[in-house]
This record gives structure tokens, sequence and C-alpha cells, in this order.
């Protein structure tokens, strides 16, 4: 996103009371890629890079597209009102229909590797023209940029990224568009796109990443574009790429691409197999080249809102690729490849210390700018999250055994307090310091996971301190509201030592934390008590009735992101958490015979079915956005990787035990 393109956002929004100036939203539309380029394809048919976190490459900033005359006599641009938009079967194909002046044009939008290919067909005679603008920012530059004319295909450059641009049947004509100036900048009202600027003579035409071009539409017509750098390949193979990617094009022949693309294939005999297509679509676009994925889009490149989403952290990825192994198991989808990719991403990247930084780049896997790096610098402050290594930990364990899994329980002991819990860092939210429940819940988990091994050295001690940690959890039991804390203050805190009695919807990893512990120690009694008064007090808590949705709210007073709203706004990844651990509750109370198993179960499944297609947080194109406000506008980063691996993975744990014939008194209606 070029930085005039974020004040024309901050014009257009600086006083919307749910949309934050300055950002680059993707709560509409729908993108297109798979472990590598990210395109985003807005309703009106336009198409923008969140490409740079997963390849390194900025590409295509802005464009837009529309019809005219074959005379030339006006455009009519695509718009948004006037569009439908779908992903053909499974794929991560996106079709777009517009309907024009003159008549209906069909869109086919495919991201495959660093090539995207923009089809156009229509369904007239009448002789009409492509008005093709594409915005190009190599190096992620603003300005310092130029273009050379091939003919056919034109070359965008700074230093080192390059951006190709080529159509199919040619292009008619093709210009530069020259920057408007800070005037223009300055303008109080927002600047159109693209800009009505004839061709300049002194050359500013060339100095510039925008292009506008003519493609006449016969029976069909391709833009595509081309995403490298000049060490990776020559310009003489870079255009033949590009122009290969624009030629033989139509509906079929990239349907048969994108269906190629698509792994698994789902079954209609899944449960909610249309969501279950839709999570391993959004985690396949996700991810990058190393296999590691983004939280989600980088909707706000510049921070003004928020710390970035565009970067890998270890928490999420983990946790998903967790989610992902469990759902492979259940409906046995054929994984194997990622599962693998993942636990050899999070070997290679594992500190000495046997830790995981706070983010990485997906591209390669280096370190990415972030505040939680403790381990790193100095080594003894609260900068550092002891659940990301705890996530991993629980992964590697379940996944692959290895010989660096003593490594990771040397990194587990060193964030070890002597009372048995996790000492004072930040949370999973980021957003505080202390000693956590869900930092606690994390470490029980990953412990129990290695304990379950059976590998020499690591069994005993493994066993040994997810007993330590699981009678420890005691001291964050509050009697009277029959929860555990959110958090005991850490140390440098005016309140050390004392609990803070907010719910948190991150504490409900208790539940899995505990169903690990069932496997190698004894779940008492009193425990599962415990656990049932804290998920269902939670639940209740944070359930929000909203005008326009429900669902739960991330924390108790969470002020994060509310604009004028002025109470906390309903998460999807609080929601479909709290889905998940009912589940999880649900399967430890069915193997005892629980009174309790209905009533969990139903709590589940109602929870599920707000971010289900059809529920009130999942948008049209089948996305979770991470936020939600009460009037149902989505915000954040859209689709969030975690959300609809949670998702994917409640739909799997109630197919196998809560609507399991062993299980009557559990089973769906």
């Amino acid at each position: 996103m070029r930085i005039s393109d974020a004040l024309n956002d901050y014009k257009r929004y600086r006083g919307d009371a749910t949309r934050f100036p300055g950002e680059r939203r993707t709560t509409t539309g729908r993108f297109s890629g798979r472990d590598g380029r990210l395109v985003h394809v807005e309703r009106d048919g336009s198409i923008r890079d969140f490409s740079y976190p997963l390849v390194g490459l900025t590409g295509v900033a802005r464009s837009r597209f529309g019809v005219r005359p074959i005379d030339g006599d006006g455009v009519t641009w695509f718009d948004s009102e006037r569009a439908t938009q779908q992903y053909h079967a499974t794929t991560a194909l996106v079709v777009t229909g517009h309907e024009t002046v003159h008549g209906h044009i069909t869109q086919y939008d495919l991201t495959l590797g660093d090539v995207h290919v923009t089809h156009f067909e229509r369904e007239t005679d009448e002789p009409i023209e492509i008005v093709a603008s594409v915005g190009f920012a190599p190096d992620g530059r603003n300005a310092r940029v130029g273009q050379l004319h091939h003919g056919d295909a034109v070359e965008v450059y700074h230093a080192e990224e390059v951006s190709y641009l080529a159509s199919t049947p040619g292009f008619e004509t093709i210009r530069g568009v020259p920057f408007g100036g800070f005037e223009d900048l300055l303008e109080g009202t927002p600047d159109t796109y693209p800009r009505d600027a004839p061709g300049s003579s002194s050359g500013e035409d060339l100095l510039s990443g925008d292009l506008v071009g003519i493609v006449p539409l016969g029976g069909g017509a391709t833009v595509a574009t081309f995403l490298t750098t000049r060490a990776d390949r020559s310009r003489e193979t870079a255009l033949e790429t590009v122009r290969a990617a624009a030629r033989d094009q139509d509906p079929a022949s990239l349907q048969r691409a994108a269906q190629r693309q698509v792994d698994p294939a789902i079954g209609t005999d899944l449960p909610h197999a249309d969501a279950i297509a839709s999570d391993l679509r959004v985690l396949s676009l996700l991810s990058g080249r190393t296999g590691l994925r983004v939280a989600g889009p980088d909707f706000d490149p510049y921070y003004a809102h928020s710390g970035g989403y565009g970067y890998s952290w270890f928490r999420d990825d983990a946790e998903i690729s967790r989610f992902l192994l469990e759902v492979d198991r259940r409906f046995d989808l054929g994984l194997d490849d990622r599962h693998a990719r993942s636990a050899g991403i999070y070997r290679e990247t594992q500190l000495d210390d046997g830790t995981w930084p706070h983010r990485v780049w997906p591209f390669d896997a280096t370190l990415a700018p972030g505040w939680a790096n403790d381990r790193l610098e100095t080594g003894n402050s609260v900068e550092y999250q002891a659940d990301q290594t705890g996530s991993v930990a629980a992964f590697l364990a379940v996944a692959d055994g290895n010989d660096s899994l003593e490594r990771t329980l040397d990194g587990l002991d060193a964030s070890l307090a002597a009372d048995g819990r996790p000492v004072t860092c930040q949370n999973v939210w980021e957003n505080m310091t202390g000693r956590f429940t869900h930092t606690a819940s994390t470490v029980l988990e990953a412990y129990s996971a290695l304990a379950a091994t059976n590998v020499d050295g690591i069994t005993t001690r493994a066993t040994n301190r997810a007993e330590t940690v699981y009678t420890a959890l005691d001291d964050l039991w509050i009697e009277e509201r029959g929860i555990y804390a959110l958090r005991e203050y850490g140390e440098g805190h005016e309140r050390a030592g004392e609990l803070d009695h907010r719910c948190d919807s991150a504490t409900f990893a208790l539940a899995s934390a505990h169903r690990a512990y069932d496997r190698i120690g004894d779940l008492e009694e009193c425990r599962l008590d415990r656990l049932v008064s804290h998920v269902e007090t939670v639940i209740e808590a944070l359930t929000r009735e909203a005008t326009a949705v429900s669902g739960l709210v991330r924390y108790e007073e969470d002020s994060w992101r509310q604009r004028e709203q002025g109470h906390e706004k309903i998460w999807t990844v609080a929601t479909a958490w709290g889905a998940y651990a009912g589940a999880v509750l649900t399967e430890l109370l069915a193997d005892r015979g629980d009174k309790r198993t209905d009533e969990l179960a139903a709590t589940a499944r109602e929870l599920l079915a707000l971010v289900l297609p059809g529920g009130p947080l999942c948008l049209d194109n089948g996305y979770l956005p991470e936020q939600v406000f009460d009037d149902g506008t989505p915000d954040s980063a859209t689709p969030i990787g975690w959300s609809h691996a949670l998702r994917l993975a409640t739909i799997a744990l109630l197919d196998e035990h809560a609507w399991d014939e062993r299980h009557p008194v559990a089973a769906e209606d």
C-alpha cells in the first residue's frame, strides 16, 4: 500500500464510526493464491497484492478495470454494487460478474506461484475494450520507479524487484501515469484513480509505477502480472513467463489449473463440508514459501492502528499446525507433507536455548520486526511470550518425535518459576504482562504432550514437570467467580501477587491442556468440576448479544479497536475457541458418562453455528474476520487463520465425539 493510497483512505474514512482511516481492508472480496503470492480481488474486480510477507515481493499496489466502446467514447469502470462474486467450487479461482451498460462481463482471477492471471469474457457482440489501470510498487517504493515498454509487455522496476505486465490479444495502447504531485496528496478530498493525466513528453510517465492499458475484448481478453527479482530471472525469461501466462487462457483452462491447486479434495459426506473446504483454502492462502503462515493479510501496513499482521507468530502457526493434524487424523485428508514441512521449519528456527523468537518472515523464516525478543537480547526481562514456545513444543511432541525435543524441554523449563508456573512475561494478546492462566495452560499441554512421546530422557522429566504445573494451577483459582484468573499480576506491577478476576477467552486453553494431561496423569474429578465451571462461566460472561451479531468478546474490559462503539467487540477467535473448549470438555465428560455432556455439547454446537457459513460472524465469502462491531461491520485481519483452524478442529471434534453413537445423549438432532 502506497502512502498516497493510505492518505486517500484516511480522507475518506477519518470520521467513520467503525472504519479505521488509512487501512487497506479485505473484509469484502476474495483472495487467490497458494503457498506463495497472495492477491486480493475486490468485488469491483480490482486486484491488489498482499504478497510481501509470503514471497518477499510487493507487486500490484492498486488497480482498476473497466470497459469502453471500441471508439474510446467514455469508460465504464466496474462497480462492486453491480457485481457478483464467488469461488469456483472448492478452488481459489475467483469469478466476478459485472453488469455494465455494454452487457455482462465475467472476470476470472487465479494466482499461480508468482503469476496472477485476470481473464475477461463477454456476453455481448458489441465491440468493446478492456481498460486496465495497474499500479506497481517494486521493492515497496512509491517513487524512484521506472518503466520499460517491450511492445506487448511492460517492465516496472526499482532496484531488485521487477514487475511485469502483459496481455492477450495485446495492448492496443499503454502508457505510464506520472505522480500527481504534493498538491494532490494534500487536497482535502480523496484523489480519483486512475488519474486523468495526459502522457508527458518529458518522461515523467516513465518514472512511475502506474500504467493504463487498452485491450481489445473479442471472444476474451487476459491481463497477466509476474513478480520476480533481477537475481531470479533474466529479462528475457521473465518476459516469456508473463507472455505465456497471458496466452491461451479461457475459463476451462483456469478451472483446470485451479483444481490442481486443491489439496485435498473435500467429500460432501464430511460434516459442514463447505466450511472445511473454506478453512483449508484460507490456510493455504495464508501460507508462504517456507510453509509458515501469516496471521492474516496485512491490512494496516503503516501500523497506524495495530502492530501488523503480515508475519508468522510461532504460537498462531503451531496452533494451526496442531489443529490441522487433529483434523487430518479424523478425516484422513492426506496432509502429511504439510505436517512434515511445519515440523521442519520449526526445528530450523529454534533458538539455541530451545525457545522461539517473537515473529519471523514467512518467505524465508528470518527474524521479523517485533517487541518480544528478550531471548535474543538481555535474557532477563519480561518481553518474551512463553506460550509461543509451548505451542510449538506441543505440536512437535505429537507430530515429530526427534532429537530436538530435549532442547525444547530445556526452553520450557527456562520459563518455569520455582512455584511451578511460568514467570512474568507477555500474554497471548500481546498487550499485558503477568503470570497468565493461558501461558500456564499452554506449558501444561506442551509438557503433557512431551511426556506422552515415550522418548528416552524426555518422558519422565516432562511427566514430572506436567504434574508440577497441573498442581500449581490451583493458585489461579478464584472461588467466588468459579473461574481461573486471567493472570496473577507480575513483578513490577502495583498489584503484584494479586489475581486479575476478569474473564479471558484465552483461558479456554485450559480444556485442551487438561485433555493432554489426562492421557499421562490423573485428572481429578474436582479439577474436572472446576474446568466445567470455568468454561461455562467464561462463556456466559463474554457472550455479547448485539443488534446485528452475537458471539464472544476477547476478555472483559477489552478496549482495543473500539472506534465509536465504546465497549468490547466480538472476536471470532474467542467465539471459535469457546466452541472448541466446549467440544473438548464434551469429550472428557462423555468418556466418563457424565450427565453434563449434553449441555456442553449443545453449547459447543451453538457457538460453532455462529462462525459457520450462514452464521452471523461468517462473511458471505466464507471468511472469518478477526473482529466484528455490534452493527455487523467486520474489522481487522480478514481472513484470520487462527479462527479458521479453530472452526475446522471443532467440526472434527464434535463429529468424532459429541455426535458419536457411543454417546447418544450428545447426538445431533
